[in-house]
């Protein structure tokens, strides 16, 4: 499908599901050379994932029960600096909690994430072509997962799926890693300041706008699999 048509697609999913996410679309096997691809688009936002292995492990790295999963982000300019290293770690932890590794001990997986633009929301634009990614590479999963960053602008209002300038105004930025299976926190990090309660309002609207992401991801590889 054209990335107009998924686009189309992602404006329906989002306005059906009463939240105010951007238009997203996404399309699975684009790399030829990764054993799985992504490329996932939120607004102007937009990052390419492929997916190696599971393959042998170099050095001294094997696990004798589980595969090793390493997540590598790179910017879309530059070499990674200490961002990319935090978020590396949570993207590498959301894809533990769903991976099953223990069917592929002793060896490797390796996530590369490159940007390819940012216009806000990035986090949760990894999460979501993190997942797609693992998706096409066929690995046993033991859910779904997706990202949902929230923004408590000044006055208290929460802006789903912020812009870098909404992010920018921001009082706080939060963003969640949900499973599909029961919309559970796998992981989560936060920016600025925010009371529980706020942070708990967050957290419904993320979940709420979850549901909208996962009827997104099933209509995708729905479309991918109508066509091949």
């Amino acid at each position: 499908m054209a990335a107009a048509e998924e686009e189309e697609e992602g404006k329906m999913a989002a306005a059906g599901g009463g939240c105010c996410l951007r238009p997203f679309s996404c399309e699975q096997g684009l790399l030829s050379r990764p054993d799985g691809s992504a490329a996932f688009l939120q607004g102007n936002t937009s990052v390419l994932a492929g997916l190696y292995g599971p393959a042998e492990v170099r050095g001294s790295k094997e696990l004798p029960d589980r595969a090793v999963l390493e997540v590598l982000l790179r910017p879309k300019v530059g070499l990674p600096g200490v961002m990319e290293r935090s978020r590396e770690q949570l993207l590498r932890q959301t894809c533990e909690a769903v991976v099953l590794g223990v069917l592929h001990p002793r060896t490797a997986i390796t996530l590369v994430l490159q940007v390819l633009s940012d216009a806000g929301s990035l986090l949760s634009c990894c999460l979501n072509a993190a997942c797609m990614g693992l998706l096409d590479a066929g690995l046993p999963l033991t859910s779904l997962f997706c990202g949902v960053t929230c923004a408590l602008d000044p006055s208290g209002a929460i802006v789903l799926d912020p812009t870098t300038r909404q992010e920018q105004e921001a009082r706080a930025v939060l963003t969640f890693a949900i499973d599909s299976a029961e919309r559970k926190v796998l992981t989560a990090t936060t920016k600025g300041s925010c009371s529980v309660e706020e942070m708990q309002q967050c957290l419904a609207a993320a979940q709420r706008a979850a549901d909208t992401i996962f009827q997104f991801y099933r209509d995708s590889v729905r479309r991918k699999y109508s066509k091949s």
